[in-house]
């Protein structure tokens, strides 16, 4: 006797067919593969591979690498260095994933109506540098070699020689190698740094009491640029806002270290406008290097960073500033101290940091720098 499911599933397979779709529309460019329908599997955003903004991966360290470009991104998973949470050893990850949503062929400003990707500049992923966790001594030379190899591959453009990179952390000790890799390039340079944390404190005072080893961490890691001469002192920090440790040598070893401050309350009596007006005059004339710690955020907006303060900077403001500083010879910047596991379902950190990539590349972009063996 046939059941009655028996009955239903055996109507199902009968009446079982192929679903037709309406013909692919002409503005998605259907790729034509004889004996297929005509149907476009090359722009998948969610798939595959997760590089920046869905750029090509180019394996930038190998040996045998030979393809030219103009501007590489380059992960720095490195979070032995932080004085409070860990976790940013997974930042490149992260910010990747926050840009899966981005890719080159769709990336049109609603601001500016320009994109990135569609300009003179050839822009790849290079990947992760690959760090020890178990060495920092080891790790920052590990990185200090893949930002010498990355850098000194040959460029796509016959005007400018040397590439720039932005690098995704990762801790801010990170920064250290990529200012020691400029300086090779371009010499000292001027940092425009936003973070809520100074980031100058001298080694003795921030680590170095433990040991010498423990002194070269992410709040030490300016002071230490200073002292090898990688940076000038037209420096400036923005969005500063937490607690210093000696609140008089602190505030001066700051100043030694040839770096101004704009709190992160300064926002409110000089409006974007005004910040990014005072940004441009105190690094005027000079090449610059942008570092983004995603904490000058308020932690509403970025909850997935090591050492959160309040009383940060919203999303809105911090792209705004950073966009109203085109003109400037940036040389290199990065997005650091993203530890994506603090982040909420929303993922507003992630999201935030790769648009503040977006806002870097522009930069580099709209002012392409000549180095000084051009």
């Amino acid at each position: 006797m046939i059941s009655a499911l028996s009955i239903l599933l055996l109507a199902s397979s009968a009446a079982g067919r192929d679903i037709t779709f309406p013909p692919v529309a002409g503005y998605q460019a259907p790729m034509h593969v004889a004996g297929h329908e005509s149907i476009d599997i090359t722009g998948a955003k969610f798939a595959g591979l997760t590089t920046f903004a869905n750029l090509p991966y180019v394996h930038c360290l190998g040996e045998s690498s030979s393809e030219k470009y103009d501007i590489a991104i380059l992960g720095a998973p490195f979070d032995t260095g932080v004085t409070a949470r860990p976790g940013a050893r997974f930042g490149p990850n992260g910010i990747r994933a926050g840009s899966r949503r981005i890719h080159p062929d769709s990336a049109w400003s609603i601001y500016n109506g320009k994109n990135v990707f569609k300009e003179w500049a050839t822009i790849v992923d290079c990947g992760d540098a690959p760090l020890t966790v178990l060495d920092n001594t080891v790790a920052l030379k590990q990185l200090d070699v893949a930002h010498k190899i990355i850098s000194g591959r040959a460029t796509n453009s016959t005007d400018y020689a040397v590439p720039r990179l932005v690098t995704l952390g990762g801790d801010h000790t990170t920064t250290l190698s990529a200012l020691r890799s400029t300086f090779k390039h371009w010499g000292a340079v001027s940092v425009i740094h936003f973070d809520s944390h100074i980031d100058t404190w001298d080694p003795e005072v921030l680590g170095g009491g433990v040991s010498h080893y423990a002194g070269v961490n992410h709040g030490t890691f300016l002071h230490i640029a200073h002292e090898e001469g990688l940076i000038r002192n037209t420096s400036i920090h923005a969005g500063i806002r937490a607690p210093v440790i000696n609140k008089k040598h602190d505030l001066r070893n700051d100043r030694k270290c040839g770096f101004e401050i704009i709190t992160a309350r300064d926002i409110d009596r000089l409006t974007p406008q005004g910040v990014i007006e005072k940004l441009k005059r105190r690094v005027a004339g000079t090449k610059v290097y942008i570092s983004v710690d995603i904490d000058v955020l308020d932690p509403a907006y970025a909850p997935a960073t090591g050492t959160a303060e309040v009383g940060g900077w919203t999303t809105r403001e911090l792209l705004t500033i950073l966009d109203g500083l085109s003109g400037l010879d940036v040389i290199g910047g990065d997005v650091v101290e993203v530890a994506p596991i603090y982040d909420n379902a929303g993922e507003p950190t992630t999201l935030a940091a790769s648009e503040v990539v977006m806002s870097l590349l522009q930069l580099m972009v709209d002012q392409p720098v000549k180095a000084e063996q051009d």
